[in-house]
């Protein structure tokens, strides 16, 4: 009833936001009438153009509304005879919800079940049914929780949630159209986002109620403790995959590598770490809550989960991928639809491993090589000159040049680790060793015969000048030549860099401006257009144009490590001198009505450059 009433509301405030396009409209428009005959002028004809603009916006959004179609449907569609287990798990559970079954599964590569339906006369009538599945919850789940999670899915339809959220979909969208249409800093659209936050404020409230409502069918259908179970394993699959594609998914993604059998791996991953999660299991943190969230707390779903009868059903603990009919080979058509991973090299996981590690240690050793070369005054460095840099005293130096952001011990620790891996290439291009992949833990590297070969031991021995002789025994006593492994890369790159920020419209000598995207590893120079509006607007198009490799690529990149002195001539609006070691000097200005994608933007920008910055001296 609380629901009923609650989805009342909502539906009464959506009708109040046309008919307060539709007063404000009339009110603008008899202000201009009365303007014009009382006090005809400029005046009238300001208030005239901003009646025109609001109506215009209005016809503009809610035209948009009522022609937008739905999207195409994503993930792999399951044909019945593909997936007999699930299709008729799906029917089973819609019976006993009582409500229609969906038209159509469609299995999805996220730890997520959905159901959706296409509904006509912008949601009050019923349409075509979709349930989407993930895989990696057909993976790690047991038939119970997955009966338990779809249950809650069809108890959606039930309770007619999916019509009532494609009006609420509607809705917001006429909002944000309309408030986009009309400008968000003008008045109508400042009294419109005033409408609107109180307006999805009641509809969240709805959407949290709902899932309440929908939980109930989850313990009744499924048994208390399967949906209980589900609940609390959600949060941990989805960790898992995160974890899963972070970590070994796109470890080569940068050098065009990726894995060739993905959800076969994560099937490996879920044994491998099962310690690991169960103790996330038991370990869960509280969720914040929040009035704007659509979900209620999981704990707060699972305590009013536990104050429910339970309803005695048989609990089936089967994998839940045995409601497929082929796993594997539908896993593998599910890569293929939905990853778009084809346009790299795909590898066996173990392949994949040393591939991707030697790549990026490849790119993080050359940066150490070029450091080692300008200390040095050489062409080019390699393994050897870091040892003789090193033992004469200027582990500091190369520490600095390879984390000028760390402190002293966090300089010691990146250079241990680039010298670590300058030894894993030359031992792996010597034949003695690759790294070795691991489900249960990080790479090791690894002589061909299957032993450890302790290739950080030597590097700590590297990075301390009375240790350096110790370390070169035990290299040749390996059999590894530091000579092996050389520099690839006389510049830097932005490949493995992540954006932090980025400001508009930066000033530089010559009449020329730029939109500076702010990365951790440099900065990448866009030459701006003639016009300087919407510089916020334009550093998100650039973002949204490439990968930041690509960005960096295309237009100018001044890595950190090419700078060797820089200035923060003034602080607001910022304004930069950057002393490069090539001997140019760039100077870069912020603009008073400039934009950035963050208010902390400038602050990120000097903190980049501060260890470049003129050092006090020491009284």
């Amino acid at each position: 009833m609380k629901t009923t009433i609650r989805a009342a509301i909502s539906v009464v405030l959506l009708a109040g936001f046309y008919l307060l396009a539709i007063a404000l409209i009339g009110g603008l428009g008899w202000a201009t009438v009365w303007l014009w005959n009382e006090h005809p002028g400029a005046a009238a004809g300001k208030l005239a153009f901003l009646t025109i603009a609001v109506a215009v916006g209005l016809i503009v959004a809610f035209w948009k509304i009522l022609t937008a179609k739905p999207g195409e449907p994503e993930g792999l569609p399951l044909a019945p005879h593909e997936a007999r287990g699930l299709w008729d798990t799906a029917h089973e559970l819609a019976h006993q919800v009582g409500t229609r079954a969906p038209d159509e599964i469609r299995l999805i590569p996220d730890v997520n079940a959905a159901v959706a339906e296409h509904t006509r006369f912008l949601g009050l009538a019923g349409g075509r049914r979709i349930m989407y599945v993930g895989l990696p919850l057909l993976q790690a789940f047991s038939v119970a929780q997955l009966s338990s999670v779809l249950a809650h899915e069809l108890g959606h339809y039930s309770g007619s949630h999916t019509k009532l959220g494609a009006l609420a979909h509607r809705g917001r969208m006429a909002i944000v159209q309309t408030i986009v249409q009309v400008g968000p800093s003008s008045l109508a659209g400042f009294v419109f986002r005033t409408y609107a936050r109180l307006y999805i404020l009641v509809e969240q409230a709805v959407s949290r109620r709902m899932e309440y409502e929908a939980d109930e069918f989850s313990v009744r259908i499924a048994g208390r403790a399967a949906a209980v179970s589900a609940m609390r394993d959600l949060a941990v699959v989805d960790a898992a995959w995160n974890f899963f594609v972070n970590r070994y998914v796109t470890i080569g993604w940068d050098a065009k590598l990726a894995p060739r059998d993905v959800f076969g791996g994560f099937a490996q991953l879920l044994r491998g770490r099962s310690g690991e999660l169960a103790k996330l299991r038991d370990s869960a943190p509280e969720e914040e809550r929040s009035r704007w969230d659509s979900h209620p707390p999981i704990a707060d779903r699972i305590r009013a989960m536990e104050a429910m009868p339970d309803s005695g059903v048989a609990v089936d603990n089967r994998p839940a991928a045995a409601l497929l009919g082929d796993p594997a080979g539908l896993a593998l058509r599910l890569q293929r639809a939905a990853l778009n991973i084809e346009d790299k090299t795909l590898l066996p996981w173990d392949e994949l491993t040393d591939a991707s590690i030697s790549a990026n240690a490849q790119r993080d050793v050359d940066a150490l090589f070029r450091a080692a070369a300008r200390l040095a005054g050489a062409p080019q460095g390699d393994l050897g000159l870091v040892l003789y840099i090193v033992e004469r005293g200027g582990a500091g130096d190369l520490g600095r040049a390879v984390n000028p952001h760390g402190d002293p011990e966090e300089q010691r620790e990146i250079l241990a680790d680039r010298i670590d891996s300058a030894i894993g290439l030359a031992a792996r291009r010597g034949g003695i060793g690759r790294w070795k992949h691991s489900w249960t833990g990080g790479a090791t590297f690894a002589r061909t015969d299957g032993s450890d070969l302790p290739i950080m031991e030597i590097a700590r021995l590297a990075i301390a000048a009375e240790t350096v002789p110790a370390a070169r025994q035990r290299l040749a006593e390996a059999g590894i030549d530091a000579r092996a492994v050389q520099q690839q890369s006389a510049v830097a790159t932005a490949d493995g860099g992540e954006v932090i920020g980025g400001i508009a419209n930066m000033n530089a000598p010559g009449k020329l401006h730029f939109d500076v995207l702010l990365l951790s590893n440099g900065l990448v120079l866009v030459p701006g257009p003639k016009s300087t509006d919407d510089g916020k607007k334009r550093l998100i198009q650039i973002l949204q144009s490439a990968p930041v490799a690509q960005l960096a690529k295309q237009h100018r990149f001044v890595a950190y490590e090419d700078i060797r002195a820089a200035e923060v001539l003034k602080n607001v609006p910022i304004k930069v001198r950057l002393i490069l070691h090539s001997g140019e000097t760039l100077e870069l200005a912020e603009t008073w009505t400039g934009e950035s994608l963050d208010k902390n933007d400038r602050e990120l920008l000097a903190a980049a450059l501060a260890p470049y910055l003129p050092q006090p001296q020491a009284s």
